[in-house]
């Protein structure tokens, strides 16, 4: 039997050591003194981790969805409206859940191989002089397309337009794996899930939230009570929660901010874009097409990647399921049977990484594909010979075997 875990998927992702071990707990008592302390020092650590002085942190058990609920059930009152750019299955996931809660959804429709348009923003909000849009939605990390979006422009056209709309943001799969500023983006709402760049198993939302979006909660009437920001403040200010916390995924939480922060979050999104740059190289060197138009805006944490026209990708991450035991992602939405994605976010080292580009590439020739054996594999261990940009510290790499020049 292989035990190997041999996972490139853009989460869940593999688990540290470390993480495994701080998780393994016997059964804790939530109500003691010593987990009010640990609880407040996640919460410090979580802030540093979204770089906000001011936003106030919360932790649900769940997943990224339950964190978009909790962010739109939180702040907002049937029939408010909301702005929002479909460029993918997760910025359109969120766009469903509005519309089940009852708002309204102004939707821009943007290219699925390109990020959320500034431009239209701005336009869209110019043409609300009232004031009625209460919210833009964007999805940092397209995990679907593998494209990222420029939270700052949105913000930016958001001012430039003189409008009064908070902006909430899907940072599940950036936050803790790529450059995330929420106070200096001007973030009202960041949603971050445990399971990717924070590398633990699922089963956390965590949400970072500005003053301005907890003071929209007094006149808002959407329905909410797992998910109350209210009752989970009332509690966790004291070092409680309203609920049974997951005491085992919150002491790996501990645990993995310790190991983000000793690595130095420069560094953290420096060995992102390493690795993921090896990824595009490797994808030119098959001549098969990267999703993102401009690679200035490809994501750090998954590529995207079209495999040749009349074939099918779901027949080429199933053989490489069955015949090599690696899991890649499957093409999702409008992208589904065009593409498949290649996960390099959390724990994850140039070996593993070449390791499944040359598997890869021998499932492809499996299938007749028409590459050269090796081709892609060289690609990136050329760019992977270059010492990384910025250095990384002890912690997570020591365990995964990053290895820069001294």
């Amino acid at each position: 039997m292989n035990l190997s875990n041999a996972i490139f998927i853009p989460g869940p992702t593999n688990l540290p050591e470390r993480i495994r071990r701080a998780i393994d707990l016997p059964t804790v008592d939530h109500r003691s003194p010593n987990f009010a302390s640990d609880l407040k020092a996640i919460f410090r650590q979580v802030q540093n981790i979204l770089k906000t002085d001011n936003g106030q942190i919360f932790i649900f058990p769940a997943t990224g969805t339950g964190g978009w609920e909790a962010a739109i059930a939180n702040t907002l009152s049937r029939g408010d409206r909301v702005l929002a750019c479909r460029h993918g299955v997760f910025s359109e996931k969120w766009i469903h859940l509005c519309q089940h809660f009852g708002l309204e959804v102004d939707v821009i429709e943007c290219d699925w191989r390109g990020p959320a348009n500034p431009d239209l923003i701005e336009a869209k909000l110019r043409s609300d002089p009232r004031g009625e849009i209460k919210a833009v939605l964007v999805t940092h990390n397209e995990t679907a397309t593998g494209v990222r979006s420029d939270i700052s422009a949105v913000r930016q056209a958001i001012d430039s337009a003189g409008h009064s709309a908070m902006l909430f943001v899907d940072g599940v799969s950036s936050i803790a794996s790529m450059d995330f500023e929420m106070d200096t983006w001007g973030v009202d709402i960041a949603v971050a899930g445990s399971q990717k760049g924070f590398m633990l198993p699922a089963g956390l939302a965590i949400l970072g939230v500005s003053q301005k979006a907890i003071a929209s909660g007094a006149t808002a009437d959407l329905p909410r009570f797992f998910f109350d920001f209210r009752q989970m403040m009332q509690t966790t200010s004291s070092g409680g929660f309203p609920y049974t916390p997951p005491m085992q995924l919150l002491a790996g939480l501990n645990e993995s901010c310790k190991i983000l922060l000793e690595e130095g979050l420069d560094a953290v999104a420096s060995r992102h874009f390493f690795i993921a740059e090896g990824v595009r190289r490797a994808a030119d060197a098959w001549n098969l097409e990267v999703c993102a138009h401009d690679r200035s805006f490809a994501s750090d944490t998954v590529t995207t990647i079209f495999v040749p026209e009349g074939r099918d990708s779901n027949q080429l991450t199933l053989h490489l399921h069955q015949k090599y035991q690696m899991s890649f992602g499957v093409g999702l939405g409008q992208f589904a049977g065009q593409v498949f994605r290649i996960g390099h976010l959390g724990q994850l080292s140039i070996p593993n990484m070449l390791a499944g580009l040359a598997t890869i590439e021998m499932a492809m020739r499996d299938l007749d594909y028409p590459i050269n054996a090796g081709v892609g594999v060289a690609a990136a261990q050329e760019w992977y010979r270059i010492p990384i940009s910025v250095k990384p510290a002890a912690g997570l790499l020591s365990e995964c075997g990053v290895i820069s020049d001294e």
